[in-house]
């Protein structure tokens, strides 16, 4: 079939694709992110492709409905994040920043597959096999029987797959494979997305569960983010400072299970260890009836994690206060600190304010916003709040608390780890059928004026 090159524009930051250059992208009005490619059209032809038995429509209810087959990683913490394992024939994108350990969790993640008799295949486009061999043998032993291919020509990859007919198999990373169909560099948007398109047709077509690598640029952000997103079944990405010693694996998108699922992780010599208990590591050396310091419950997915919020306010020394908050959105702790200005007649404007999540995470649960007011309301007043009381509620404009989800898993969760006494939502403690099972004392607060007589 006749080829033709044309010249396309992209936007490096969401993928969006003009026919000229723009200065603002219209998909995430980013500026001066249009970067020229050559793309290859394949021209279109008259014949009519005759529709295969494989395609023609099938009725609703002449689809099964069973449970898809998982494979179990062997690796818990990554299982609940996908659902319950690997489903066969699905595409997963794993993205985060470079050195967080992506390709040593899917190495390991091989590794036990292919204990299990499992048959995987590791592509890699950046190390050698060599490289390779090393670091899987720093991650302990390893069964002889993992395959290998150091490859970036995709025709070369799909062709190593349907030979080899693997039940798993990673593509380390995925902007380092090119096809010779399109014309421009490797890790362009066109490039990506031709790749991703090709690898989901071959998961789809064979059944194989594949896993694509995505680097991170320094925004945050995959590149060609919102195709491969799109075009995938699974997003994961790893949260935290490379150079700490735990890691948040996070599933953004799921077809197979619920989203905003994590799974927590520790660096160590041998790889990723998994951490069963992450509400027990994230209050591990939590200062005691220190002002400021305040444990609140969030729940992530299907699991409650306790987590505490730290805050320092402090009077100011410059004309204009400053504000900084870690892990937590800025713009929800500028909107509590007005509601504590308002509605307590906290005087917060001459204070600098620091906000800060203990244990290198990033939540945005709004239940988590009374517990942002409590620390700091503490810390203003220099009054610990007692290190025995969790605390969880939405907080409005007008200062009122508002009810949240799943209350009941909450006070459990707390229960177990220790504490005895709750501060929550009015509304929530009488949702509750038997407050006396649980245990534990629960205080409930209509408005952030009841909460602070807590203090």
């Amino acid at each position: 079939m006749a080829q033709k090159g044309k010249t396309m524009f992209f936007c490096q930051e969401c993928g969006y694709e003009s026919a000229k250059w723009l200065g603002q992208c219209p998909g995430c009005r980013k500026w001066n992110t249009f970067v020229e490619e050559k793309v290859t059209i394949a021209a279109k032809t008259k014949e009519k492709k005759k529709t295969t038995g494989g395609n023609i429509p099938t009725r609703l209810f002449d689809i099964s409905t069973k449970e898809e087959e998982r494979i179990k990683t062997g690796i818990a913490e990554l299982d609940r994040v996908l659902g319950g394992g690997i489903v066969k024939g699905s595409l997963s994108l794993v993205g985060g920043d470079p050195g967080i350990g992506k390709s040593t969790l899917l190495l390991q993640v091989c590794k036990n597959l292919v204990n299990q008799k499992r048959k995987v295949l590791y592509i890699s486009g950046e190390e050698s096999l060599r490289q390779i061999r090393m670091r899987a043998e720093r991650l302990g032993s390893c069964s002889n029987d993992l395959l290998l291919l150091c490859e970036t020509d995709m025709d070369l990859i799909q062709d190593a797959i349907e030979s080899t007919a693997p039940e798993v198999v990673v593509v380390d990373s995925i902007q380092t494979m090119c096809s010779e169909e399109i014309s421009s560099a490797p890790g362009s948007v066109s490039q990506v997305r031709e790749v991703t398109g090709r690898l989901m047709m071959l998961s789809k077509k064979t059944g194989t569960a594949i896993f694509i690598v995505g680097h991170v640029t320094k925004e945050g952000v995959v590149a060609g983010p919102r195709t491969l997103e799109h075009m995938v079944d699974t997003v994961l990405y790893f949260e935290g400072d490379r150079h700490a010693a735990y890691r948040i694996l996070r599933g953004v998108k799921n077809r197979f299970g619920s989203t905003n699922e994590i799974g927590v992780f520790e660096m160590r010599k041998e790889g990723l260890m998994e951490v069963a208990n992450p509400s027990a590591f994230l209050l591990n050396g939590r200062p005691v009836d220190a002002s400021g310091s305040v444990v609140v419950c969030s729940v992530e997915g299907t699991r409650p994690i306790l987590i505490e919020i730290q805050a320092l306010v402090a009077p100011t020394n410059f004309q204009l206060p400053k504000r900084t908050a870690v892990g937590i959105d800025y713009n929800r702790v500028s909107l509590l600190m007005a509601v504590l200005e308002k509605r307590a007649g906290l005087h917060l404007g001459g204070c600098d304010a620091y906000v800060n999540l203990a244990g290198g995470m990033k939540i945005a649960e709004p239940a988590m916003d009374l517990g942002i007011v409590m620390a700091l309301a503490s810390s203003y007043k220099n009054r610990a709040v007692d290190s025995k009381t969790i605390i969880f509620g939405e907080v409005g404009l007008t200062g009122e608390v508002r009810g949240v989800s799943q209350a009941e898993m909450r006070i459990r969760e707390a229960k177990k780890m220790g504490f005895s006494r709750c501060i929550m939502p009015f509304s929530n403690v009488e949702g509750i059928i038997e407050p006396e099972k649980l245990g534990i004392e629960m205080i409930g607060v209509s408005n952030v004026l009841d909460a602070l007589k807590c203090i």
